[in-house]
């Protein structure tokens, strides 16, 4: 199965972002992807936390989803639609919504992260938990490739990458990280940390990323990378906007299940 990791480096204006993320979900379609994964916050990557708020959407409708719906639909991909703000019952916080749209513009699924940033080193300071109102359950997809395997694909977002435990639970083949991590993060435990959640989970990773300066004075750390179930990096991208592609093969998943059989040592 061919997929794209899309790095984007979103600004301050919804609709610019938006056609970003429309030429180059056309080109991850023009170079086969099946499925494609957008990063965290690519619609929106605003001055201050509280931009959020403006540009919620309620569940279902909204010009996100809209060209996510559209976007899936004429391209016939599967898209991981980052994260968008979706409304909640506090009128101070939103969810940090990851929709899965099918080939034919259906959301079929639906992740709210959950474990929400924190951090503080005296020079920068991220507490999400003041816009975001945390999700509270893990979710996984069925998606059935043109090889004929149903891949089980487990969702997370950015700092979900530090609990390992999320991903034992999904017990996915593919586990997809679209992500904004901070430069100061990202060069620090970035790549340490996708390789291991590939390594122990015998799981393909896929990690969509902003990468780069944005209109706000934020740096993020980039590196989008597609990871196999041995830990070895099938591509990668430093900074900037780009179609980041791999292609996974279940018959590798199966090979390497088979000769490391960790997953049914688990005593645990």
């Amino acid at each position: 199965m061919n997929v794209a990791a899309i790095q984007m480096v979103s600004g301050q204006s919804l609709t610019q972002n938006l056609r970003a993320a429309g030429e180059l979900l056309a080109q991850a379609a023009e170079q086969g992807a099946e499925l494609a994964v957008l990063p965290e916050y690519f619609c929106l990557l605003g001055q201050k936390d509280s931009d959020k708020l403006q540009a919620q959407e309620a569940p279902g409708s909204g010009p996100v989803q809209d060209f996510l719906a559209e976007a899936a639909r004429s391209h016939g991909l599967w898209i991981v639609g980052g994260t968008l703000p979706l409304s909640t019952r506090d009128p101070g916080r939103v969810r940090n919504a990851c929709l899965v749209h099918d080939p034919a513009g259906r959301c079929v699924a639906r992740y709210d992260k959950i474990h929400l940033f924190r951090f503080s080193n005296g020079n920068e300071r991220y507490d999400e938990s003041r816009t975001l109102e945390p999700g509270t359950e893990a979710v996984s997809f069925e998606l059935p490739s043109a090889d004929g395997h149903r891949w089980r694909v487990g969702l997370s977002v950015c700092y979900d990458l530090r609990f390992p435990e999320l991903y034992r639970q999904l017990q996915a083949d593919l586990l997809l990280v679209p992500s904004a991590f901070t430069h100061t993060t990202g060069q620090a435990h970035w790549e340490l940390l996708l390789r291991a959640r590939a390594v122990e989970n015998l799981a393909y990773v896929v990690a969509a990323a902003q990468g780069g300066l944005h209109d706000n004075g934020r740096r993020t750390w980039g590196q989008s990378m597609l990871v196999d179930p041995w830990g070895s990096v099938l591509a990668q991208q430093a900074e900037g906007p780009a179609v980041v592609m791999a292609q996974l093969h279940a018959s590798q998943l199966a090979s390497v299940r088979t000769q490391l059989p960790s997953l049914d040592h688990r005593a645990l």
